[in-house]
């Protein structure tokens, strides 16, 4: 009995004098500078606007946020490496109805998977694109069009500068009976020459490519993809209020966070977002930028993405669209 008792003494000394395991304290987030990839040009519009998100985050977390232009091929290749990226909040990427949602249908292999690669944080914002006409034709509205295709499907062939602009147009063609004929072009310049010039009745295109001719008068807006007016495009009526109930077709930017980035900090990350949206300067900023703000939860971005993938998929396929 006194042998048992020495040892339970001695264990309990030896537990005393060997010390405990030091505790490390995670450092609270941001302890660091974050950047913030963008899979475009610097000057771009995605780019100019994630730059004024970030200096508004980098205010908010109390650290440098810095933006990080990796181009190419689409925007995969930035998408990609931000993917690869450790998931510790430090790395994040500005995507796009491209990168995160249209990329995957029209490039044969993609070496990222946008839904299960990444973690959704917000919605950041969209804009819809512009169907406008050439100031020599004699449309002035998308009512006009439909009218005239249907009677003479070539009097309407429409110029389309980017594969968002077919999208508008595949559309379209899919919801009604009317068969537009689309025109590529490699850029917004060479399309506004020709419909400028009276060669096309009509185009395809962003408010923000097309906001300073149409105050020039270079060409006439008549409709907006979006599934009510625009704020970009004040009193040009939707394709929805012409003749498609439903139609809907907006490009976005979202911010995204590598797959694995702890709960807390996207939820850290949202509600900075949140602040920053709400504020009017940046509502007006990201309007003259030719953005409707956008908003929202982690959650509502996951479900939004998956419906933009469940709705292009099949138009994209059908249509045999391919990355040019």
């Amino acid at each position: 009995m006194k042998t048992r008792s020495f040892s339970i003494a001695a264990a309990t000394l030896l537990a005393l004098a060997v010390p405990a395991a030091p505790s490390f304290a995670q450092p609270a987030y941001p302890s660091k500078p974050i950047r913030i990839i963008v899979a475009y040009p610097a000057g771009q519009g995605t780019d100019v606007a994630t730059r004024y998100i970030a200096e508004q985050l980098g205010k908010g977390l109390g650290q440098a946020v810095v933006v990080e232009n990796r181009p190419g091929a689409g925007g995969n290749l930035g998408t990609e490496l931000a993917a690869q990226a450790a998931p510790d909040g430090y790395t994040l990427t500005m995507g796009t109805n491209a990168t995160h949602n249209l990329n995957q249908f029209l490039y044969p292999s993609l070496k990222f998977n946008p839904e299960k690669d990444f973690e959704p944080v917000m919605l950041v914002g969209t804009f819809p694109m512009v169907i406008a006409a050439s100031p020599k034709s004699k449309f002035s509205t998308l009512s006009d069009v439909m009218a005239t295709v249907k009677t003479d499907p070539r009097s309407a062939d429409v110029a389309m500068p980017s594969t968002t602009a077919r999208l508008v147009i595949e559309l379209i063609k899919s919801r009604s009976a009317v068969s537009l004929f689309g025109v590529p072009y490699r850029g917004s310049a060479a399309a506004l020459t020709d419909v400028g010039g009276g060669q096309l009745p009509l185009m395809v295109d962003t408010p923000a490519g097309l906001r300073s001719h149409i105050a020039a008068g270079t060409v006439r807006p008549i409709a907006v993809t979006s599934l009510k007016a625009s704020a970009l495009l004040p009193g040009v009526a939707p394709v929805s209020e012409q003749g498609l109930p439903g139609f809907e077709v907006i490009a976005w930017n979202a911010l995204y966070a590598p797959h694995g980035t702890p709960p807390a900090i996207v939820r850290t990350l949202n509600a900075e977002l949140a602040k920053i949206l709400a504020a009017p300067e940046t509502q007006q900023r990201l309007l003259s930028l030719g953005f409707e703000p956008g908003g929202g939860s982690p959650a509502d971005l996951a479900k939004f993405a998956r419906s933009e993938r469940a709705k292009w998929e099949p138009i994209i396929r059908g249509a045999g669209i391919k990355a040019e």
